[in-house]
């Protein structure tokens, strides 16, 4: 079973920077990609950026495209959210999510807020 343990959110200013982190545990296992959506209130859950786990391919939301960098720690099993430049509208809950197999394995959440 896979665990995933989010930490790294908090409050920051407009323009300000925090990174995410999301560690996994749970045994060896071998992951195919991570990344993480995010859930701004009264919104649906949206995609925010993916990285392969081999390759280190990354892909990103437009929104954050330019501010966001995801990155991995293979040896870890952890991956790692760092948000540059953020908005009032980064506001948000942040899930990572660690695919391995078939399955895709969800975080807690980790709140995620902008002050104007």
């Amino acid at each position: 079973q896979v665990q995933l343990v989010e930490s790294g959110g908090g409050l920051v200013q407009s323009g300000g920077s925090l990174r995410l982190s999301c560690a996994t545990s749970g045994g060896i296992f071998v992951l195919n990609a991570m990344g993480w959506f995010r859930q701004a209130p009264g919104k649906e859950r949206e995609f925010v950026a993916h990285i392969t786990w081999n390759g280190g391919d990354t892909y990103y939301a437009v929104s954050v495209k330019g501010r966001f960098t995801i990155s991995r720690e293979k040896a870890k099993n952890t991956a790692y959210l760092q948000m540059n430049s953020l908005k009032p509208e980064d506001t948000a809950v942040y899930y990572c999510y660690a695919d391995r197999g078939g399955a895709r394995h969800w975080g807690q959440g980790t709140q995620v807020t902008v002050s104007s």
